[in-house]
């Protein structure tokens, strides 16, 4: 989520060039040719585009889709952009890819096109950002490595990506209602960023029309743990949320705006839960349909219920969000 925000607002200091959020993005060999092979498969044929990727990141949670975003932006920018904004806690430190610590603050070569010509071209750039790893991380009693071995003791997480739960809050607040933070805490978007934003937050995977997906596998909650996942629910026409989720190494996250637009209700929640029975990671056996999915399907109840019957002596204005999917 923060990476998308930040490529927007990157993506504003390249409009001189006559770059928008939908101008062909292609990502060239450099240090990391892994990420260029994985990407340029398909790039030629289908020319995806910043906008294309967070579409990608709010509708599925795609990886490769993330990946591409940490290119254009680098670790160093995206980094001192959020401490600058007063986000010291958080540390984006890597791709979701096999990378070591050196290769991740390397970023390769990106172009933007327009049919054949090219509008930028940014070079491969390196990291020097330095980070405070003094804290070290160790997670669970076992773990695979990268060659399947089981290996008896806990997996170090301490140069791992790190996002405090309350700051993630505070970030979508930051889009979902910009003049309710400080203005050093914004992000550097317009009126149109946001609304682009708001759509793909809450839109659904079968609303989608450019990426399509199969609808067996993104399910409409697919990406949305309160209070639907469980059980793989639809949501009501009448409720959207606008979030963004993660899971990973058995842990589950959604950071969360709901609004039901029938009852003039909405509000913010924000949950992570870490749900690993026999403490081994990288097994791929975590509790997420006995545990974690019914723990955020019952807190969702439990907040929408209080907030249906909650007086209140100013109701919501949410015209705004009606936008996002009207």
């Amino acid at each position: 989520m923060p990476l998308a925000f930040l490529a927007l607002q990157k993506l504003h200091a390249l409009k001189q060039y006559g770059i928008e959020k939908n101008t062909a993005m292609l990502t060239d060999s450099g240090y990391n040719k892994q990420v260029a092979v994985q990407y340029d498969s398909s790039a030629e044929n289908y020319r995806p585009s910043l906008a294309h990727y967070i579409k990608k990141v709010f509708l599925v949670s795609d990886n490769n889709a993330y990946n591409r975003l940490y290119e254009f932006l680098g670790q160093q920018y995206i980094n001192l952009e959020l401490w600058k904004k007063g986000y010291k806690d958080i540390r984006i430190t890597r791709r979701f890819m096999p990378m070591n610590e050196d290769e991740n603050r390397h970023t390769n070569p990106v172009r933007f096109k327009n049919g054949d010509s090219v509008l930028y071209y940014q070079p491969a750039a390196v990291s020097r950002v330095e980070f405070d790893f003094s804290k070290k991380v160790f997670i669970g009693k076992g773990h695979y490595n990268r060659q399947d071995s089981l290996i008896q003791t806990p997996m170090d997480f301490t140069t791992h990506n790190n996002a405090p739960l309350e700051d993630l809050q505070q970030i979508l607040q930051s889009a979902i209602f910009p003049l309710s933070v400080k203005p050093a805490q914004r992000f550097g978007l317009d009126s149109l960023d946001y609304a682009f934003l708001r759509q793909y937050m809450s839109e659904l995977p079968r609303e989608s029309k450019y990426p399509r997906y199969d609808t067996t596998e993104y399910f409409d909650s697919y990406t949305k743990f309160f209070w639907f996942k469980d059980g793989r629910q639809h949501l009501p026409d009448y409720i959207r949320s606008f979030n963004k989720t993660g899971w990973s190494y058995g842990f589950l996250t959604d950071v969360a705006y709901i609004a039901d637009f029938k009852h003039n209700v909405e509000f913010m929640l924000s949950a992570v839960i870490y749900v690993n029975r026999d403490g081994i990671l990288n097994d791929d056996k975590y509790e997420y349909e006995e545990t974690g999915y019914p723990f955020f399907r019952e807190i969702g109840e439990i907040i929408y219920r209080y907030e249906l019957g909650r007086h209140r002596k100013y109701l919501p204005n949410l015209d705004a969000f009606k936008l996002a999917y009207y």
